[in-house]
């Protein structure tokens, strides 16, 4: 009898001291940085760094920003939605499987969408146009107008109103997206925007500089639609800016382990050009 409690005291032992089997949930940290009450699988854990980072921590307005840029002369920007099977990502994490993280300066979600996390508006993959332009009327953000799209081939890249596009645009892009409202309006806050409105949740916007650096921003805490407004206009001199979304707003920044847990529908991604990424139809479609 001894000799059985002696071994059962050194299994329960070493049944204390063993590790978590693999897959075992892991705290969920919500977008606010409080608790979550629901766990998220360790497979979804952030890669090991990838050099420099594009992104950058900063204070505005009392709110603390990310703001990562994109510069022609280092990076390509393209989209991606749906994977190899033909189905949307869904989340960066998953999208982050499917590629190389050393070719990814970032990612970050960008534009509306429906239920089943495709687009409801314009957008171009790979120079093939999935989703015609959505000039509706409707409910919600996205059909506050004027809305617009950013969009571009090669290294030139640009944030245009939905109208301004249909009737300026001829050539289908590499890439694009729709979505809405633009907060910046040729520099001005886009007529519906208050300087600092009561509506505030973590945010993501894009806008385009006069020398064609594309500026995202994504917001670490609640912000208002006039305070990215702002950044954007006062510290980034950027003339159109897009809102891309909001609460659901995402970021994967390989080179700071940064991997935003969240439902997200098309995903614009950055890449390193070093990284030859697979270059976009060089013929030029209609839109």
């Amino acid at each position: 009898m001894k000799r059985i409690a002696l071994i059962l005291a050194l299994t329960l032992a070493l049944a204390g001291c063993s590790e978590p089997p693999a897959g075992e949930a892991q705290v969920k940290v919500k977008f606010d940085g409080s608790d979550a009450e629901e766990p998220i699988p360790a497979e979804t854990a952030t890669a090991e760094p990838q050099g420099p980072s594009a992104c950058e921590s900063v204070q505005f307005d009392g709110v603390a920003l990310t703001h990562c840029i994109a510069d022609p002369a280092q990076h390509s920007i393209g989209t991606a939605n749906l994977g190899k099977d033909k189905q949307p990502f869904g989340s960066l994490a998953s999208f982050a499987a499917s590629v190389d993280p050393a070719t990814i300066a970032f990612a970050i979600n960008g534009g509306m969408y429906g239920d089943d996390l495709k687009p409801i508006g314009y957008y171009v993959q790979n120079g093939e146009r999935l989703k015609e332009l959505n000039r509706a009327a409707g409910e919600g953000n996205f059909y506050m107008k004027p809305n617009g799209v950013f969009f571009g081939t090669g290294t030139k890249w640009q944030v245009l109103g939905s109208n301004t596009f249909f009737n300026t645009v001829g050539d289908r892009p590499g890439f694009g997206t729709q979505s809405g409202p633009l907060l910046l309006v040729d520099g001005k806050l886009h007529p519906e925007v208050q300087d600092d409105g009561p509506s505030k949740t973590i945010r993501n916007a894009v806008g385009v500089d006069a020398s064609g650096k594309a500026h995202f921003v994504i917001s670490n805490a609640p912000v208002s639609f006039g305070q990215l407004a702002r950044y954007y206009r006062d510290v980034l001199k950027v003339k159109n800016a897009l809102y891309l979304d909001g609460a659901i707003s995402s970021l994967w920044d390989p080179a700071r382990e940064r991997m935003d847990k969240g439902r997200v529908g098309p995903i614009i991604v950055v890449t390193k050009r070093e990284a030859k990424p697979a270059a976009a139809s060089s013929e030029a479609p209609e839109q």
